[in-house]
Parts: structure tokens; C-alpha cells; sequence
């Protein structure tokens, strides 16, 4: 197997094994265990590991920007409900030390057990208070890291969705400055897209919300958790560019 996938929600994490058996990311293994369950041996003999996966968006952004399914990647897009807006509006909101925003931190300890070359981060620009924390344990570890915030309108999206991302290389050079967003290209929403895309179910039933109520909202909230892969794919065409 290439890759692991560690997802919780278990809608989401069917959601993944479906796009697997159909090709549209790349070919691995399901986790539903909580990442604080995980151990840095469960990982052995994979190359890609994408935690808190949702429906797979980063291996979909790798794909885009033409990484390939066997070059070493780990990817983290944590909850963000701690660091969120909302979370502020309705008191909520506890950083890297709230149950949600603290998930970041065994995903960091895997990463210093495991030593990846290639890691990713994405969150929403209300981790700033944390990214010191972050991107000091990446230092520590030996990798030289980069950071910029991007926004889907950046890359002619119809919503602004401006997250954090954070690249991150242990043998890398030409990454300390961020890079700013690609040029624009036509954007295309992937719940309009056509039958057989990979974010789309069947034929006539965009994104697969029209199963019923429940199946809608389990629906709307794995999109609502996903990352922007084109966005995504320019984050990682702007790491491949800045390697040796």
C-alpha cells in the first residue's frame, strides 16, 4: 500500500475508501482511530500519510500538482473549531490547548518519531497564535519550513476560504520566504462537476446531497472539513519548485 489515511468521522472515512477503489487518490489504507491512538509503528512501509484526511483532499492536490503517489508526504489539516471564528463567536475558541486544537501536537510527535522528508500543514488563519509551537517543533526536528496564507479567491474561486499553510522539508533549500499564490485559473466547484469526478457520486446528484436530510448535512460538513485541493496543489507546486 502507498498511503495511510487517518479519519475519524467514519462517514468521511467511508468517503476515502470509496475514492480509493475508484482511483481518484492514492491507493492505501483507511484509520478510524483517533490520532492519539496511533503509533509511529502503524506507520512503517507507508510513503504518503495524510491524518485528519477527510475526503481526501491533499492527496487530490498532490495529484493535481503532479506529485506522485509514491514520493514521501505527510499531511495534517487538524479540527479547527479551537482556532475557529465560530469558535470565538460562541466562546468556544481554546487554541492548541482546547480538545480539538491539541490534536495537532501527537501529529507533530509522529512526525519526530517518523522523520518524513515532505510534510504539509493547512488550518484556518486563527492558528496563528499556535504556529510558533508548530513550526518550532518542525525546526527541532530538522526541517526547513515555509508559510503562507492562501485563499480559494486567490486561484478565482467564487469564496474567500483564506487558510495557514505550512510546508515543511528536512533536506531542502530555497524555503525559508513564502511564496505567494499562483496566477489565476478557471475554477471548477466539484460539487457541479461531472458524473464519475472525483467528488461528485452519480449522475444528477451533485456532490451527493440528495439521499435525504441526514445524508445531506454528513455530506455538506465533509466538504465544509475539506481542504481546497486546488489550492492545495499550488501549495505543493510552489515546494516542488523551491527543492534543490
Amino acid at each position: 500500500m502507498t498511503a495511510y489515511y487517518n479519519e475519524i468521522d467514519a462517514y468521511a472515512a467511508q468517503w476515502l475508501r470509496n475514492l480509493i477503489v475508484g482511483g481518484h487518490i492514492a491507493p492505501g489504507d483507511v484509520d478510524e482511530r483517533s490520532i492519539v491512538d496511533v503509533h509511529a509503528d502503524d506507520l512503517a512501509g507507508y510513503t504518503q500519510c495524510h491524518f485528519f484526511a477527510g475526503i481526501g483532499g491533499w492527496s487530490l492536490a498532490a495529484r493535481i500538482a503532479g506529485w506522485p503517489d509514491d514520493e514521501p508526504l505527510w499531511t495534517g489539516s487538524p479540527p479547527c473549531q479551537d482556532y475557529s471564528l465560530a469558535g470565538a463567536v460562541w466562546g468556544v475558541r481554546r487554541g492548541i490547548d482546547g480538545p480539538r486544537g491539541s490534536l495537532v501536537r501527537p501529529w507533530l510527535d509522529l512526525i519526530d518519531t517518523r522523520r518524513p522528508r515532505h510534510v504539509a500543514f493547512e488550518n484556518v488563519p486563527g492558528v496563528s497564535p499556535a504556529i510558533a509551537e508548530i513550526e518550532g517543533r518542525l525546526a527541532g526536528a530538522g526541517y526547513r519550513v515555509a508559510r503562507s496564507e492562501r485563499a480559494s479567491s486567490d486561484l478565482a474561486a467564487p469564496h474567500r476560504r483564506r487558510r495557514v499553510w505550512i510546508t515543511a522539508d528536512r533536506n531542502g533549500s530555497g524555503l525559508e520566504k513564502p511564496r505567494s499564490a499562483g496566477s489565476c485559473a478557471a475554477f471548477v466547484d466539484p460539487r457541479r462537476a461531472d458524473p464519475g469526478n472525483v467528488w461528485s457520486t452519480a449522475s444528477g446528484r451533485p456532490g451527493g446531497m440528495a439521499d435525504g436530510f441526514p445524508a445531506r448535512v454528513a455530506a455538506i460538513r465533509a466538504f465544509g472539513n475539506a481542504i481546497d485541493p486546488w489550492v492545495g496543489s499550488d501549495v505543493i507546486r510552489s515546494f516542488m519548485e523551491a527543492r534543490p
